[in-house]
């Protein structure tokens, strides 16, 4: 398979990729962290753990929404498209499942826009879950467009837009 199919491949197909060890992640920082620190090899539903871990990352640190964790969360899309660009090269696969930091910093950047509220959080892990594995148009296209690092964060965000959408339409009408 040429590098350049590696973006094109069917869920059944990612699946079927090789998949790296825990002790080859901790030898190599930047597919540890593009492996979400490992959580990206628990299957199935690599994705659905990484958010997970975002979740958790996010509970227990409770950051306040503020101009400097935005530009945090820039640095960690940058270093992301660097990361998962590295990694899946080095795997043969451009966006390989295990690669959950791509959900992690989409999932962060969701959080960071919504009100900081219990509803809030459930349905941004719930709707950026549905969103990213449904992966409506123009995610998929996004993704083949760009291809590499970039594309394996931006469709991801895209996602994550898609959520807030919903979200916001439906803390309009309940009640907080």
């Amino acid at each position: 398979m040429k590098k350049d199919d590696a973006t094109h491949l069917s869920v059944s197909q990612r699946h079927k990729v090789r998949w790296p060890t825990l002790s080859e992640l901790v030898r190599d920082p930047a597919a540890f962290v593009a492996f979400g620190f490992g959580i990206g090899l628990v299957r199935p539903g690599s994705g659905t753990w990484g958010t997970l871990l975002a979740a958790l990352i996010w509970w227990a640190v409770q950051p306040e929404p503020t101009v400097w964790l935005g530009i945090a969360l820039a640095v960690a899309f940058v270093f992301g498209c660097w990361i998962c660009e590295r990694t899946g090269s080095r795997l043969g696969t451009a966006d390989h499942v295990g690669m959950v930091w791509d959900e992690m910093v989409a999932l962060w950047l969701l959080l960071w826009i919504l009100p900081q509220t219990c509803l809030a959080f459930i349905l941004a892990i719930v709707f950026f879950r549905v969103f990213d594995v449904a992966k409506p148009y123009p995610i998929h296209q996004l993704e083949a467009m760009m291809p590499g690092g970039v594309g394996v964060m931006v469709d991801d965000v895209v996602a994550a837009i898609y959520a807030w959408v919903v979200i916001a339409i439906i803390l309009a009408f309940v009640p907080v």
